[in-house]
């Protein structure tokens, strides 16, 4: 530490002191400056503040003109202050005015001025200002000079968010909180939720910053953290959690993250800087999350949500918070909105009173969205502006059919969805009552209706919804919500588990799909521009065949004796496939040389999900025990949309012509070569797009759990036959209305979709 102002000890008293003074939040802004230049021995302390407007304006300064106070204005990306306002880092320099974003505002008087340090000021990850102190002295500010800064950060970040100081971000959006608001999002948990809006706000309020005395504040973070761990073992011992099989594991790496050293060590240094526990617990926290709001890698965003997690966790456990809050009346259900969270935080809710969950971030394949559908919670994620949008209690709905999420909705948009879930819960009833109904057509065509499953709490939705068997296991699942690779015995157990609860029902085995925005944190793979289109499913697996002769290994065998269906995703060339189905054969040949019983039988076969496959149908036909359509991903190839892209998504119609034609063209070739093709993906579990499939030849399907009812309703009242001749006629007629012809179809022949 260079001079004699002080230093960072005497200015935290100082500041401390100032915090307990009446005075008006601009006079306490321009007493920091005073306070922060004369202890960092800096000749200018200058503090922006992110306006309504998105600008970061100058609201106090210590050494520059103060003419240029509330007149002198930078976008985010703009100059230095609006270089880190935009990437939310601390940045510190030498030599100002010659780097690149230097930008040059005459009105302060700043270009005598060299050596920079400037640091946002945070909370919650988003910035809310920046803090900069100056020299004319070319010199690089020293780490102790950055700690000091980042204190004082905290500290803005509690005057900002205050709402007192008029004409910042925080309160110029107030005038929108009355009107109606509707977003889509991503659905990432199916069902229908009506209730009041319950803030997800783990941020505790911290009244006190600085500490008086460190040694002090470290036995609280030891206490606190002795606390956080056991509360962490009592909830996943919990007997409601115990029933949700798979989800354990999901929460038994979250724990672990509680045990992490060099997250505890990070904080007990913000500590030794002179910060209370719960000052320095938000400290790092708001580095966590403003890095994790620039990770561009979906499994690396939502582990660091549980680390934020956590950090709010050990908060609470530091200043005595007792649990949720609901801060409506006893009795109203409740509707979840975050932006994003961890497992274990979700479990902390009354379930009695749970009525969905809405998350700004979230991913279908995400911890929170893992348990949200375990215990059967509507939810929509990717809904952004969502949190500045709400207040405690508005009236909410969360429709995790479409993807809708109506804030404070008009009375007939709400009547409308009430009589929605009634009308559902009656059907809910009609379809379970078709639970054991053979799926045959009227015309006598037998249908085999198959689920979607990936975690052992799917199994029983086997018997509840009365399907055939499961049509797609997602192996993947089971890597997903592990801290690291699954070794070959416990892949085994699960899938000796599957094979077991589903006795005489078939089940296919998908091998592991991961690449793309399923990323395994242990997995070390290469940065790539287009995860989408690159080393991803079969690719990787032939890249690194480890991968896929662990997992033959651990399903040849949990199938011992037993008859065992593989699958292969994402095929690309007949090559693939052979190369796949050696190794399959080869660990079959190896289990029997080491003495273990081999499955009964072995079939393989492959997804057609890359539009390419369709050009080799027939030898992949010949060759494949059976085939599966990917329709999801197959129609994203084919139209070169992203469908999680709620921009583009709907730009096409599923049900086009060129769509049907090569969907029926897979059809056809399974019966020139006798073998069985299904579909799995979204389309199947739509009934018009689902009697569409029929028409063109489908014989098996597979779906959602929660769409077997209404595909085996449309089915039963299907002749099927009738529909295929007119289907025909209409691709040859070269039609372009095909789905409101089939619609048509359904509304003259009452079939119910």
């Amino acid at each position: 530490m260079r001079g004699s102002g002080g230093g960072p000890r005497l200015m935290l008293r100082r500041l401390r002191g100032l915090m307990a003074d009446e005075i008006s939040p601009q006079e306490r802004l321009d007493q920091i400056t005073t306070i922060v230049a004369a202890n960092l021995v800096a000749e200018v302390c200058s503090i922006y503040v992110l306006t309504g407007d998105g600008l970061l304006e100058l609201y106090a300064t210590e050494g520059l003109k103060r003419e240029a106070v509330h007149k002198t204005t930078l976008r985010l990306g703009e100059g230095l202050v609006g270089l880190i306002g935009q990437e939310a880092k601390p940045l510190r320099l030498a030599d100002a005015q010659h780097h690149p974003s230097f930008a040059y505002k005459p009105e302060t008087g700043e270009e005598i001025y060299n050596s920079f340090l400037g640091v946002p000021v945070l909370r919650g990850g988003q910035t809310l200002g920046v803090v900069v102190i100056q020299n004319r002295t070319r010199r690089v500010y020293e780490d102790e000079e950055l700690e000091a800064l980042e204190t004082v950060s905290m500290l803005l970040a509690e005057i900002i968010a205050s709402d007192e100081l008029e004409g910042t971000a925080q309160t110029s959006s107030m005038l929108a909180l009355q009107r109606p608001f509707q977003a889509k999002g991503f659905i990432l948990s199916e069902g229908l939720g009506l209730g009041h809006a319950v803030l997800h706000e783990p941020r505790v309020v911290i009244s006190l910053l600085i500490a008086e005395d460190p040694e002090v504040e470290l036995e609280r973070l030891e206490e606190g953290l002795g606390k956080l761990r056991a509360s962490l073992d009592s909830l996943i011992e919990a007997d409601e959690l115990q029933l949700v099989g798979e989800h354990r594991e999901v929460l038994e790496s979250y724990r672990m993250f509680a045990h992490d050293q060099g997250w505890a060590r990070r904080i007990r240094e913000a500590i030794r800087s002179g910060l209370t526990a719960e000052a320095a617990v938000e400290r790092v926290q708001n580095d966590t999350r403003a890095r994790m709001l620039r990770q561009t890698d979906p499994y690396l965003r939502e582990r660091l949500h549980d680390l934020d997690d956590l950090a709010n966790r050990l908060l609470r456990e530091l200043v005595g918070w007792t649990g949720p809050t609901l801060e409506l009346e006893d009795g109203r259900d409740i509707i979840l909105i975050a932006r994003s969270m961890g497992p274990a935080e979700l479990l902390d809710y009354d379930r009695s009173r749970l009525r969905g969950l809405v998350l700004e971030e979230g991913t279908p394949s995400s911890h929170v969205t893992i348990v949200a559908r375990a215990l059967g919670i509507p939810a929509v994620g990717q809904v952004p502006g969502i949190l500045d949008m709400v207040r405690p209690g508005n009236p909410l709905i969360v429709d995790g059919l479409s993807g809708d999420v109506h804030l404070r909705p008009t009375s007939d948009v709400e009547k409308a969805y009430a009589d929605k879930v009634r009308l559902r819960a009656t059907r809910q009833a009609r379809y379970a009552e078709l639970r054991d109904t053979p799926a045959i057509t009227k015309d006598g065509v037998p249908i085999s209706l198959l689920l979607n499953a990936g975690l052992l709490i799917d199994l029983p939705s086997i018997q509840e919804a009365g399907a055939d068997g499961i049509g797609l296991f997602r192996t993947e699942l089971q890597f997903m919500v592990s801290a690291k690779l699954p070794k070959t015995g416990e892949q085994s157990k699960l899938y000796a588990q599957i094979l077991d609860a589903l006795g005489d029902h078939p089940v296919t085995f998908r091998t592991l799909d991961v690449g793309g925005d399923k990323v395994l944190p242990y997995l070390r793979l290469h940065q790539e521009d287009n995860p989408a289109m690159g080393l991803r499913a079969i690719r990787l697996a032939l890249d690194r065949p480890g991968l896929l002769k662990t997992q033959t290994r651990a399903l040849i065998r949990a199938a011992a004796g037993a008859d065992l269906r593989i699958m292969f995703p994402m095929i690309t060339d007949m090559s693939e496939f052979r190369s796949a189905r050696k190794i399959i054969e080869d660990e079959r040949e190896r289990a029997i040389a080491r003495g273990r019983e081999p499955p009964r039988s072995i079939r393989t076969g492959a997804m057609i999900e890359v539009p390419n496959l369709l050009f080799q149908l027939d030898t992949l036909v010949t060759e494949a025990d059976f085939v599966s359509v990917g329709s999801n991903d197959l129609l994203q190839f084919m139209f070169a949309l992203d469908r999680t892209n709620t921009r583009v998504a709907d730009r096409f119609d599923t049900m086009s012509a060129s769509v049907l034609r090569a969907l029926k063209s897979i059809t056809d070739a399974g019966d020139r070569h006798g073998k069985s093709v299904t579909l799995c993906g979204e389309l199947a579990g739509r009934p018009l797009e689902a009697m569409a499939l029929l028409g063109l030849g489908y014989r098996a399907v597979s779906m959602a759990p929660s769409a077997i009812g209404p595909v085996k309703s449309m089915l039963l009242a299907l002749d099927v036959g009738a529909l295929s001749r007119e289907m025909d006629e209409w691709l040859d007629d070269g039609a372009t209305d095909i789905r409101a012809r089939l619609a048509a179809f359904a509304k003259r022949h009452d079939i119910p979709l």
